[in-house]
């Protein structure tokens, strides 16, 4: 009875082993193979510019983007997010709802690691005063997984802007502050005009965040919020506030007048 008991244990366990090994070497596979799609496009769609343009004493976008064949692949693709120095080199959607991409890569195959997306609710544009962009946290470090990194004043210092090209317009999103909050934080309030509540919701982030800025914000321009899971605590957050400063290009070509 003894021995049968001892069987049925190490069979058991040998099933939960199988099983743990399974998920594991699957979530390796979902990694490379994210990593992979979206580097081809990284490859098949840009261009870097080893010395950037400057135009008025103002750099153009260090990346040049194809767009017009991007959105032939899928019409959701709306930017492309680039900080030199860091992971962050990807292209961004806008779907139907805040679901669709969680899982998603952008050809709309189920993907761990998802795709950067601009919340469903946001008008597009950069309209509102504030447009916030969501990515995974990695643990390969891949999509949003770099901006908790942020949260030292050096790693600041080092990349105080990050660049965001559209088919219309490219930006710098000149950093302002960097925190941890709840998923269910007031940070994910959408604001369509500049108002009171706005600069409040400004002051506030200034107040919480980890880094000291060159400059705070002033409440007057358009402002992105990019979002991320952190693991400090249950829903926890992290998050990055910068100004939209729009550059003398659009998808990294200059824009002719």
């Amino acid at each position: 009875m003894d021995r049968r008991i001892r069987r049925i244990a190490a069979g058991i366990l040998l099933v939960i082993f199988l099983g743990s090994t399974g998920v594991i070497l699957y979530t390796k596979h979902q990694y490379r193979v994210s990593e992979d799609l979206y580097s081809q496009a990284s490859d098949r769609y840009t261009v870097r510019m080893e010395e950037p343009e400057v135009q008025d004493g103002e750099a153009l976008a260090p990346v040049v983007v194809d767009f017009d064949l991007l959105q032939e692949e899928n019409e959701d693709i709306v930017g492309w997010i680039y900080c030199e120095g860091t992971p962050l080199d990807y292209l961004v959607v806008q779907g139907p709802d805040n679901d669709y991409y969680l899982r998603r890569s952008y050809d709309g195959v189920h993907s761990t690691a998802g795709t950067i997306f601009i919340d469903a609710n946001n008008r597009p544009g950069f309209a509102d005063c504030n447009t916030i962009i969501y990515g995974h946290n990695m643990k390969n470090g891949s999509m949003f997984a770099v901006l908790s990194n942020w949260a030292e004043q050096e790693f600041y210092e080092a990349h105080p802007v990050i660049w965001f090209l559209t088919p219309e317009r490219d930006y710098q999103i000149v950093l302002k502050s960097g925190y941890t909050v709840s998923a269910h934080s007031d940070t994910y309030t959408i604001y369509p005009e500049a108002c009171e509540e706005f600069d409040d919701y400004l002051a506030d982030a200034q107040e919480r965040s980890n880094f000291e800025p060159v400059q705070g914000p002033e409440g007057e321009g358009h402002y992105a919020l990019l979002s991320t899971c952190s693991y400090v605590f249950d829903d926890a957050r992290y998050v990055l506030l910068g100004e939209l400063v729009p550059a003398d290009s659009a998808g990294g070509k200059r824009i002719v007048e």
